[in-house]
């Protein structure tokens, strides 16, 4: 069976960056950070009490009042993704478009913690007058939904799920609309991934592993991947969605193609709940097994997307997986983490930066790895390596690799190109 070619036709996003792709774009090739003092809750008692929250967002300008009730945080930034990327792509303007091949696939790592928190602690109130719920409780907190909301917004009626894998879910995403397509099952995904957990329960939840930055002082400079005074990861909100489409499906309607999704690559650490594999193994066999599936050698590729979240074990890890498979060749690439200037997005990471990697072939732009003052001591951090510290590079970038790795040992690669005929 001749696998058929993915191509990404649409794109859109809600982030601390900017609410569209091209405000997003724009701050991350001028090296703008997207954190500040957390607003969605009072954070005084916390010892983190900034992040990167989503800006100037009025979900009662998109959505409204009635569907509004129905939708928890992070739907209504996958919502409004999934409009952005629907209009860019044109899909719906295509003649004869059958909805019954167009699926949709957002993914989430936690889902609607707003809406369970706001429930839980009604119920705590309201004990001894009996539980009391909102109808809308469980639909508006299940990490699957958006993509229902997204399907029934277009009456999309191909395959539609949710994933869930921690930060790597919406790479995961991505893979599974990708094989989808290519097996000939859909014609076109909505595809990526959302999330909205600056909350206490997140905040919280996260500070007590000792995960996130407690850098209150400085909230603009604390997520600093691959540099030595690193303390933890910036929680990160918002949306990315991509639209991948069946290449003649494209080609026939004149739809515009950003890159080509060539590949796609999991494993598991099989290590750890938590803590990445110290040698970078699942890392390794991730990006090994995308380049496998493109049928790509290290030196094909120009640019990688790191994980890289700005945390002690992390970093290191993934570093090592990169020198160990690439060799040679990773000294000719360029790298960077995006996440010094998103943040941390969890379930919407993947698509996030999945997004920056087709920009980067679009403009031929790698968006840098800001706030980088001193190289660490670890040995395993190769600073000849290209980690495009504080300023955006040009270059011609003819393929770009994305990781996201996720609690639990999970983790998906991504490799997208330029299109070509």
């Amino acid at each position: 069976m001749e696998l058929k070619r993915v191509v990404v036709t649409g794109l859109g996003a809600i982030t601390p960056l900017g609410n569209d792709v091209p405000t997003t774009w724009a701050a991350a090739v001028a090296g703008k950070s997207g954190a500040g003092p957390i607003t969605h809750f009072d954070a005084s008692k916390f010892k983190t009490q900034f992040a990167c929250e989503v800006k100037n967002f009025n979900a009662a300008e998109h959505i409204d009042r009635k569907k509004l009730r129905q939708l928890d945080l992070y739907a209504q930034y996958a919502l409004v993704a999934a409009r952005q990327a629907v209009a860019d792509s044109k899909l719906e303007e295509a003649p004869n478009l059958d909805r019954n091949r167009v699926g949709v696939i957002v993914a989430a790592g936690i889902g609607g913690l707003h809406t369970f928190e706001e429930e839980a602690g009604y119920y705590a109130i309201n004990e001894a007058n009996g539980p009391k719920y909102n109808p809308f409780f469980i639909p508006k907190m299940i990490a699957d939904i958006a993509s229902g909301h997204v399907s029934m917004e277009y009456s999309f009626h191909g395959p539609n799920f949710g994933v869930v894998s921690a930060c790597a879910s919406s790479n995961n995403a991505i893979i599974d609309a990708f094989n989808l397509i290519r097996l000939g099952k859909a014609d076109a995904f909505v595809t990526g991934g959302a999330e909205a957990a600056i909350y206490p329960a997140g905040v919280g939840g996260f500070n007590s592993m000792h995960a996130l930055s407690t850098r209150n002082d400085s909230p603009e400079t604390a997520s600093r991947p691959f540099s030595k005074s690193r303390d933890g990861f910036v929680m990160g909100e918002g949306s990315a969605i991509l639209i991948l489409e069946e290449l003649e499906h494209a080609k026939a309607r004149g739809a515009k193609i950003y890159a080509e999704v060539v590949g796609g690559g999991m494993s598991a650490d099989a290590y750890h709940l938590t803590a990445t594999h110290p040698e970078g193994l699942g890392a390794k066999l991730s990006m090994q097994a995308a380049l496998d599936d493109a049928n790509m050698k290290p030196e094909d590729i120009d640019y990688i997307n790191v994980h890289g979240t700005s945390t002690p074990v992390g970093d290191v890890s993934e570093i090592k997986a990169i020198v160990d498979l690439f060799g040679d060749a990773a000294y000719k690439l360029n790298i960077s983490s995006t996440k010094s200037m998103t943040g941390h997005l969890l379930g919407a990471t993947g698509a996030m930066e999945a997004l920056f990697s087709v920009k980067a072939i679009e403009e031929g732009i790698i968006p840098p790895t800001i706030n980088h003052e001193e190289g660490d001591d670890d040995e395993n951090i190769d600073y000849s390596l290209n980690f495009t510290f504080n300023k955006a590079q040009k270059r011609e970038v003819r393929a770009a690799l994305s990781n996201a790795f996720g609690f639990g040992g999970h983790n998906a690669t991504v490799i997208v190109k330029r299109y070509e005929e």
